[in-house]
């Protein structure tokens, strides 16, 4: 997608119009019990099972048009549902109503004069997301914005669009509804192509935040659009992560970390860059090579045709590849991690409880781990929550997974004590 691509008016229209139906439900948010919002979430869930075979009709029909349009492996598989995964977005709505709300207040400190500072979270009102073609992101993002008692306008890729419509129509919009909310606070934008997307970073006044996901440079673009609208965005834009296999590493546990880091190839905290210690290079990596031909996975050996933090699961056709290369001890490993690649994740496999130090202290990067997968930087995974994305921007702010909790503005207030 290119930046000098024009938004037609039907389209900024089409976008404006839902911003503005999610808006006129965001004063009632504001009174909306807790609990009202939970049973929102639970029926949510409840819908799932009722209409599951809806659901699984609109995306067998997205399943077939994009292998009719070549697509193949990873982004198939980031587009399929199934029964297993149905029960698993249940599953994560529900957990989500049990989870506690964020106190609305907090008293911060006493100040001169008999005055007391509070800080109140306020929600953002309506939020933008715009994200790849995985259906189950529909759910996970529009169940942070009612939690979060935030108006949202969603957009995804094309190739997910009837499955899309099928959650927001059988699965969020009666799931509100049932709970005595207006349906109006969740749109779902319809209409295909990445013009779209352009059209939902430019209204400051009606969409002040944007979440961005998806592949790289199609998600730069639309930060940078963004900015010229004076939108703000939260994006996650790369991913990939790094695994370092140290001259102490057992390697009955790298075998089982690197299988575990690949059960998914079309997700950012997979296995992209595998680091080896030199010592260990003529053991580890032929058995690597064993577990990556039995998985069906190529390795990029040196000398390497790409960059080292080359992104694999964005590169289609050639999701199903690891890069192998050596790491000359922990801090060089995490200078690697940090120097060639997203700082999304990384991790360190090692008996030797100095040399992780060295690792976890070197590696500046959003997640970091020690005998454990780059996988479970997820919001499901690390917090019981599902996310919206996970933000790797190097500023003070939400970084990492972005849950419900992050989606607020902080105010200041003073009172007498």
């Amino acid at each position: 997608m290119t930046t000098e691509t024009t938004v037609d008016a039907e389209t900024m229209k089409a976008v404006e119009d839902a911003a503005r139906a999610a808006r006129d439900t965001v004063a009632d948010l504001a009174s909306v019990p807790d609990r009202q919002l939970d049973h929102a979430l639970r029926a949510m869930a409840e819908h799932l099972g009722l209409h599951a075979a809806d659901v699984l009709a609109a995306n067998a029909e997205d399943m077939r048009a994009a292998r009719a349009d070549g697509v193949r492996d990873a982004l198939l598989d980031r587009l399929r549902l199934d029964d297993v995964r149905l029960s698993a977005m249940a599953g994560q709505l529900r957990a989500l109503a049990a989870v506690p709300f964020e106190p609305a207040r907090r008293a911060i400190r006493d100040l001169p004069g008999g005055l007391l500072l509070e800080e109140y979270r306020r929600p953002v009102g309506v939020i933008g997301a715009n994200f790849e073609a995985r259906p189950n992101v529909v759910v996970d993002i529009a169940s942070q914005f009612v939690k979060s008692r935030n108006a949202g306008v969603l957009r995804t890729g094309s190739a997910a669009i009837r499955s899309a419509i099928a959650l927001a129509d059988h699965v969020i919009a009666p799931g509100l509804d049932r709970a005595g909310l207006d349906p109006a606070m969740i749109q779902l934008f319809r209409v295909p192509g990445q013009v779209s997307a352009r059209a939902l970073v430019s209204q400051p006044g009606l969409i002040p935040l944007v979440i961005l996901r998806g592949s790289g440079d199609s998600t730069r673009s639309l930060a940078a659009e963004a900015a010229r609208h004076g939108v703000r965005t939260m994006a996650h834009a790369d991913g990939g992560a790094v695994l370092y296999l140290d001259e102490a590493a057992d390697a009955s546990m790298a075998e089982q970390l690197i299988e575990a880091s690949l059960d998914r190839l079309g997700v950012c905290n997979r296995l992209n860059l595998l680091l080896v210690h030199p010592n260990r290079w003529d053991s580890l990596v032929p058995l690597t090579l064993t577990l990556l031909n039995r998985l069906g996975i190529a390795a990029s050996l040196p000398p390497h045709a790409y960059p080292l933090g080359h992104e694999w699961a964005l590169d289609a056709g050639h999701e199903a590849t690891v890069t192998i290369a050596p790491a000359d001890g922990p801090y060089a490993a995490a200078v690697i991690a940090n120097d060639e690649t997203s700082g999304l994740a990384a991790a360190i496999v090692t008996s030797d409880q100095a040399a992780a130090a060295e690792f976890l202290g070197a590696y500046a990067g959003t997640g970091a781990f020690w005998n454990a997968t780059t996988r479970l930087l997820d919001g499901f995974k690390l917090l019981s929550v599902p996310e919206t994305g996970i933000n790797i921007d190097a500023v003070p702010g939400p970084r990492g997974p972005v849950t419900f909790r992050d989606l607020y503005l902080r105010q200041f207030v003073v009172t007498p004590a």
